[in-house]
């Protein structure tokens, strides 16, 4: 793993099915020793071995963050992606040991704000859940508003509402109950900050409302994950390695890199930080640009890329790699 981000070797020591789409996962360290301490809205990056293929994603940490005992996370099952989760749900079991990397935090609270909004979409929920119980020693101010598909869907619905019902509001898409964003946001006192997590509608869709209502950017903060999508396999030649690698259908240009020994800086893998962001030195085709961290000019220019999750078509490419 990269980025300064050591490796941690553990034991999955508990698996809960919470409902038909989403697994619980407990790790605790192999060597018995303590866990890093890290702040809600941090993730870990979970290595899976699946045969010849390995697979790096990240996973929100969803425990008391300064319980150092063990890590929790929370694996929404996707059929339509890559493996990743399928592999979590279907050979994960308790006793298997893992790699993990420490806790980096992109979703971090903002501990000045007088009030924290959080609006959740799904399996988004898992960053709140440590930030509330962080938030929860500090006695500071927070609002939680929950948007799932159906009651049996609902992950945590009952334990949220149960230690914190004054602070809670949940939405069940078959019920027709929604938010009322405008409204929403429009009763917030002065100082609160607003923080989204869930499908990339729902975050677009609640910071278009808060910049209609003049929301200063800077009081916005949201998190999304992007899994790497699959494509037609093709061909890189890394200028500083002086290597050429093959990138296959199902596999990540990043993953690719690292296939080849080569190192490449990362910190979330989902097209969101920008630390994997790498030079394009030649480029005869098209870059399919999957991140949310380039701007529009950057992508057209064409002079970068972020092999977390972004491919390419054409017949030839040379990175700075």
């Amino acid at each position: 793993m990269s980025a300064g981000t050591s490796k941690i070797a553990v034991t999955v020591t508990d698996v809960v099915e919470l409902n038909t789409l989403v697994k619980r996962f407990k790790f605790e360290r192999t060597d018995g020793g303590q866990l890093p301490t890290f702040s809600g809205g941090a993730h870990t990056v979970v290595e899976m071995k699946d045969g010849d293929v390995t697979r790096l994603n990240p996973y929100s940490l969803m425990s008391d963050p300064m319980d150092q005992r063990a890590y929790t996370i929370s694996v929404r099952r996707d059929e339509e992606g890559r493996g990743g989760s399928l592999f979590m749900h279907q050979k994960v079991k308790v006793g298997d040991q893992m790699v993990i990397s420490y806790p980096v935090n992109l979703f971090s609270l903002d501990l000045r704000a007088k009030k924290h909004l959080m609006i959740a979409g799904g399996i988004g929920i898992t960053p709140f859940l440590a930030q509330i119980k962080q938030l929860s020693v500090m006695n500071n101010h927070f609002e939680l508003h929950y948007t799932v598909r159906t009651a049996a869907l609902g992950s945590y619905v009952d334990e949220l509402i149960d230690h914190y019902p004054n602070n809670v509001q949940i939405y069940f898409d078959d019920q027709k109950q929604s938010i009322n964003l405008e409204r929403l946001l429009e009763g917030q006192p002065l100082g609160t900050h607003i923080y989204i997590c869930g499908p990339k509608g729902m975050i677009n869709w609640v910071r278009g409302g808060a910049e209609a209502q003049g929301w200063p950017d800077e009081a916005v903060h949201y998190e999304e994950f992007l899994a790497p999508k699959s494509g037609k396999p093709f061909e890189v030649k890394l200028s500083a390695s002086n290597k050429i690698i093959q990138v296959g259908e199902h596999q990540s240009l990043l993953e690719a890199i690292e296939a080849a020994g080569v190192d490449a800086p990362y910190l979330c893998r989902g097209g969101a930080c920008g630390q994997c962001e790498t030079n394009v030195v030649d480029c005869d085709g098209t870059l399919i640009h999957h991140d949310h961290w380039l701007d529009e000019d950057q992508k057209s220019n064409g002079n970068k890329i972020m092999p977390c999750v972004s491919r390419f078509e054409g017949k030839s490419l040379i990175l700075d790699r």
